[in-house]
């Protein structure tokens, strides 16, 4: 195995961590390796632009900030997609 692929990041793997890269807190090199793949990944690029764009929408939500019936409805749909066996 070359270091290139040893250090490669894959599209699976860049979902893990889209947060913790928007919020700065990814190490120096895998830092490195997430924008390496998104300058040839057009589909990651785009959903990191996405996930962008839903942050800055959304601002920052907080338990306290979401009524009672919207998180029950959320919390219903996270059971059922978790019970699912295609995810969605």
């Amino acid at each position: 195995m070359t270091d290139d692929i040893a250090t490669d990041l894959a599209c699976k793997e860049l979902v893990e961590i889209v947060t913790d890269y928007l919020e700065g807190t990814l190490s120096e090199r895998d830092r490195a390796r997430f924008d390496a793949h998104i300058l040839t990944c057009g589909p990651c690029r785009e959903y990191v632009e996405e996930m962008r764009s839903t942050l800055r929408l959304t601002g920052r939500l907080t338990v306290e900030s979401i009524s009672t019936g919207s998180r029950d409805e959320l919390l219903r749909a996270f059971r059922r997609m978790k019970t699912s066996s295609t995810g969605l």
